[in-house]
């Protein structure tokens, strides 16, 4: 297999998030140099190496692809303890890849979260939530209380809240743990 770093790893994020944002990943394309063939290259590596029989699962996926990671934390989740590896990634720097994994080195979750810290967004109201403003936590943070719902997709997340102004219910949508957008419920 050809090599994967940090770089196709982003690029295969961004490749996700095309399918809501095609206007932002086109600026991240720019910021990197890359292209949208780059972007379809990084995500068909890295779906090749999900289904491979020879190419090792788990954490270790990332640790190969993305080096050691620069913090990691045990997290209780529930009875369960858990780690949470955290790397950074140059395109979202107040953020870090996190890999959620399970005693045994299961991976139970993977998506962007906010660095520890960073500055915590401040999301006064849903005109605050735009796109690529926020992670998953800063909506729990600001909106409780929120429910997280079933993800219509690999890599995807939703979260069911209120908007304090109106009262109305509403779904967030976020890829890879990165708003994309809000809609009704």
């Amino acid at each position: 297999m050809a090599p994967y770093g940090v770089r196709e790893f982003q690029l295969m994020l961004l490749r996700r998030m095309a399918d809501h944002h095609p206007e932002l990943v086109d600026d991240a394309l720019r910021e990197m140099s890359a292209s949208h063939a780059e972007a379809r290259a990084a995500h068909n590596a890295w779906q090749t190496r999900l289904r491979s029989r020879t190419h090792p699962g788990g954490v270790q996926r990332y640790r190969m692809a993305l080096g050691p990671p620069e913090q990691e934390v045990e997290r209780k989740a529930g009875d369960l303890t858990c780690r949470a590896l955290l790397w950074p990634l140059p395109l979202w720097p107040d953020l870090r890849f996190e890999v959620l994994c399970a005693p045994g080195g299961g991976v139970w979750n993977e998506w962007l979260v906010r660095a520890p810290g960073a500055a915590p967004v401040e999301l006064g109201g849903t005109a605050d939530l735009v796109p690529w403003s926020c992670v998953v936590e800063d909506v729990v943070r600001a909106f409780p209380p929120t429910a997280p719902l079933p993800p219509d997709a690999p890599s995807r997340a939703r979260l069911a809240l209120t908007a304090p102004e109106t009262g109305e219910r509403l779904v967030a949508h976020f890829t890879w743990g990165l708003l994309q957008y809000v809609a009704d419920r």
